[in-house]
């Protein structure tokens, strides 16, 4: 449900916890009065003022620096007061609760008037969401104020504040204002059929039409590189007791997450760890290890092999993993079977096999272990989008390079990380809809002029759903729940 815009806000605006400097902000319209209570004084607009902050017998709670930024230049574009304190929980929260107080008091210069009506407390992401409806952010722009706080890697963060300066809301402009002049020649040869003219010969629409969607099709592949960076790549690594799994994990982390033992069902459940490839986000986890129900020690490894298989169906990619020095012994290879025939239609694998520090003999072994692997590979699927198998040792780190360019190729991750903006699955929707409407125009210009109203119409879907990226066109429940998603006092 989204908040009343009408009523003033309160806030504190600084994370949970102690720091050295905690704010609370205060978003409305007239906050001269309340910052004369709580500071003694109307202070310059945007220049820091440094005093107590007043109890209402007129004791300081704190001594911190008042701001004050009047409408529309501030960040809700309402008049705005913030309030520095030093950032322990405590005095904020004395802080504001003091600002609530002095909000509901009679003023005397108001003729016993309250000096603030209605302040409450702010709600999720209500600072940005009023700058959104004051039109000092654009709905892209305002997701990318969360995304920007949210961000796991620094390519996310510096994609974030691309996406936080415009870098996706003004291409997508763009491409509205050139569907724009479109729509505008196709409806106004709509409105004078006597004028008899060719219009879409001499207007070009067919070549303007390719051209917009030529650079919708380009804005769509960078802000899928975006997708990536914000959302990463879910990975899972699955295989046989004993293969390594665990140790690949930790291999992948830098760090000992996972416990690794020679004995089979170590890993009961799952252990996830995010770790960076060339800034895109990979979430890593390392599951129970794959054997039938029969062969578990205990019920709690059978559970454990339970959400090894709904993590495989849920992964993004799954690194199947292989154990070189088993490859030739009956069981395991039974085993390998029973997990092809198992494993979920249309699962993005990527073979890997361990232990190659292992294997002692090289030239002959190495023939024998291709033979294998082909075997295997034969068995259960190739992997995802021709990808070769990969041989590693997860104990000495040899291969490990070979599997993160992998990975990467699999999340078709581009390495073009400059100018890369961060962007979300909505935006991706309504850009692959807004470029099927423009494929159903173009084949409607192609029919002539007899089929003007169905192109204008199309034209005007296209502008439409491209307009929701940016918040033209948005719903109440859609509203509700980017800034739901935000922090208090952002």
């Amino acid at each position: 449900m989204l908040a009343r815009l009408d009523q003033p806000i309160v806030a504190i605006a600084t994370a949970a916890g102690r720091g050295a400097v905690g704010i609370v902000r205060v978003s409305g319209r007239g906050l001269d009065r309340l910052m004369q209570a709580l500071t003694g004084r109307v202070g310059t607009p945007r220049v820091a003022h440094y005093g107590p902050f007043l109890n209402a017998d007129g004791s300081a709670i704190d001594h911190g620096l008042a701001l004050r930024f009047p409408a529309p230049h501030s960040y809700t574009g309402e008049d705005v007061l913030e309030l520095q304190a030093h950032g322990g929980p405590v005095v904020l929260q004395l802080l504001l609760a003091r600002c609530l107080e002095a909000a509901a008091e009679p003023d005397p210069q108001a003729s016993g008037q309250q000096r603030l009506p209605g302040l409450r407390l702010a709600m999720p992401g209500e600072f940005t969401e009023r700058a959104f409806h004051n039109d000092k952010l654009d709905l892209a722009q305002a997701e990318a104020v969360a995304d920007l706080i949210d961000a796991s890697t620094e390519a996310a963060a510096r994609g974030a504040a691309r996406s936080l300066s415009g870098a996706l809301s003004q291409p997508v402009g763009q491409l509205r204002e050139g569907l724009i002049e479109l729509r505008a020649l196709v409806e106004a040869t709509l409105d004078f059929p006597e004028e008899e003219i060719d219009f879409l010969q001499k207007a070009d629409a067919i070549g303007r039409l390719d051209r917009l969607a030529a650079r919708l099709d380009g804005l769509l592949a960078t802000a899928r590189q975006g997708a990536l960076l914000r959302e990463g790549l879910q990975v899972v690594i699955a295989g046989q007791p004993n293969a390594g799994k665990s140790s690949l994990l930790n291999a992948l982390a830098g760090a000992e997450l996972a416990i690794v033992t020679a004995i089979p069902g170590t890993t009961r459940d799952k252990v996830s760890q995010t770790v960076q490839i060339e800034g895109v986000p990979v979430h890593v986890t390392d599951t129970a290890g794959l054997r039938e129900d029969a062969q578990a020690s205990d019920e709690v490894e059978r559970i454990g092999i339970a959400r090894s298989w709904q993590a495989i169906a849920d992964a993004d990619a799954v690194l199947l993993l292989h154990d070189l020095t088993r490859l030739d012994q009956a069981d395991y290879r039974h085993t390998e079977a029973q997990i092809a025939a198992r494993l979920p239609a249309g699962a993005r694998l990527l073979h890997v096999f361990n232990k190659a520090d292992a294997i002692d003999l090289p030239g002959l072994a190495d023939a024998r272990q291709d033979a294998r692997i082909a075997e295997v590979v034969a068995t259960i699927g190739a992997s995802a989008d021709g990808l070769a198998p990969i041989r590693l040792s997860a104990k000495t780190g040899t291969g490990l390079d070979a599997l993160r360019r992998a990975l990467l190729q699999l999340a078709g991750w581009q390495a073009v990380p400059e100018g890369v903006f961060i962007a979300r699955e909505r935006h991706l929707r309504a850009m692959r809809a807004a470029a099927g409407h423009l494929a159903a125009a173009r084949d409607w210009a192609a029919q002539g002029d007899h089929a003007l109203d169905l192109l204008a119409e199309e034209l005007r879907l296209s502008h439409d759903v491209l307009g929701e990226v940016i918040g033209a066109y948005s719903s109440d429940e859609l509203l509700g729940d980017i800034f739901g998603r935000f922090c208090i006092g952002k």
